[in-house]
């Protein structure tokens, strides 16, 4: 049985093979491909529509238990895969 994760932008749950591991280090938010960086992890889908929700709702502060402000710059950078 495959662990299942909730998605902070979408707020639905999926199987974590289909979603993308966030960390932060140093404040920076920064995208979790292998899914092996240390620390408090969101997951979300990889698409553009649940990372504009979760930016939009600061979801990733909440998360990741971060009571500062979060650069953002590097996983806005990051492509999104479509929905398929």
């Amino acid at each position: 049985m495959e662990p299942v994760r909730t998605c902070v932008g979408c707020r639905t749950r999926a199987p974590r093979s289909a979603l993308l591991r966030v960390v932060s280090q140093n404040n920076v938010l920064i995208v979790d491909e292998r899914a092996v960086l240390p620390g408090r992890g969101a997951w979300l889908h990889p698409t553009q529509e649940c990372m504009d929700a979760a930016l939009r709702r600061r979801a990733f502060g909440r998360a990741l238990r971060v009571s500062t402000q979060l650069d953002t710059r590097t996983f806005e950078q990051h492509p999104p895969r479509n929905k398929g």
